[in-house]
């Protein structure tokens, strides 16, 4: 079916939302994935360390989808598929062992991708095949969401999953576009999200600052992935972040002098 209530051009907000599959093992589901989110307005698709690509059972299932197919980025690492992103959702059964933020409703996520989208980049990350993504790859994301589905047969292949949350976050867009729409306020560049290479650099911030306080003294502790997920939830703005960091310099300044003033002690032995 054709969607006739939108023009046939992709729209910016749209342009802002990327697909990443990490190590897609078949990679038919790869040309599927093209053909499901190019239906839906979405051209951004990022591969990290697919298993076969190019290859000529992609092209064959992405039906017509093959120029995204051949403007798709191949990279080694998630991080560096999702590093300039503001707001990073994986897609995966709700991990309680990593209590990041969850979309209980794929709708719920839309709406705050499209948000998102208006003036920062959203990747939706799936995983591979048969287990999905990774306790630490789903480390490297801000949000989860799970599709609900029956619960007696719920298993979905990444191509489905990728079209169902594709086709709602097209729809959220749609919303956007009803006369009765409030138009979407400009953010000022210090009141966006950080990217999540900046949230990154925060967290290595942060760590540094409490190892050298003497805060975090066990090499095991869960303590900094709490941080992070504390962090997560807060959601800092770049210029709450900025401040964050200031305070770390400042105490990583107030500990440095702290240490200069201690009695040398090979000077007592």
């Amino acid at each position: 079916m054709t969607d006739t209530s939108s023009s046939a051009s992709s729209p910016a907000t749209l342009d802002n939302v990327r697909v990443v599959l990490v190590q897609t093992f078949h990679p038919g589901n790869i040309g599927a994935t093209a053909r499901a989110i190019l239906t839906m307005g979405i051209k951004d698709l990022v591969l990290v360390n697919p298993r076969c690509f190019p290859d000529e059972e992609a092209t064959r299932m992405a039906s017509g989808a093959a120029e995204l197919l051949e403007n798709a980025r191949v990279v080694e690492r998630l991080e560096d598929a999702v590093n300039d992103c503001q707001l990073v959702i994986g897609a995966s059964a709700r991990l309680r062992s990593l209590p990041l933020p969850h979309f209980d409703e794929p709708s719920e996520m839309a709406a705050r991708v499209i948000d998102t989208a208006q003036d920062g980049k959203v990747a939706l990350v799936f995983g591979r095949e048969r287990f999905g993504l990774t306790n630490e790859e789903i480390g490297c994301c801000t949000h989860q969401v799970s599709i609900p589905t029956n619960p007696d047969y719920g298993i979905l292949n990444v191509s489905q999953a990728v079209q169902v949350l594709a086709h709602e976050c097209r729809s959220a867009w749609r919303r956007t576009l009803e006369p009765t729409s409030e138009a979407p306020v400009a953010r000022r560049e210090d009141d966006q999200l950080p990217t999540r290479e900046q949230l990154g650099h925060f967290h290595e911030h942060l760590g540094r600052a409490l190892r050298g306080s003497g805060f975090l003294n066990q090499p095991h502790s869960q303590t900094e992935e709490r941080l992070r997920a504390l962090f997560a939830r807060a959601e800092p703005t770049r210029r709450e972040l900025s401040i964050l960091r200031g305070m770390l310099a400042n105490l990583e300044r107030q500990t440095a002098a702290a240490e200069a003033t201690k009695p040398d002690q090979s000077e007592n032995d």
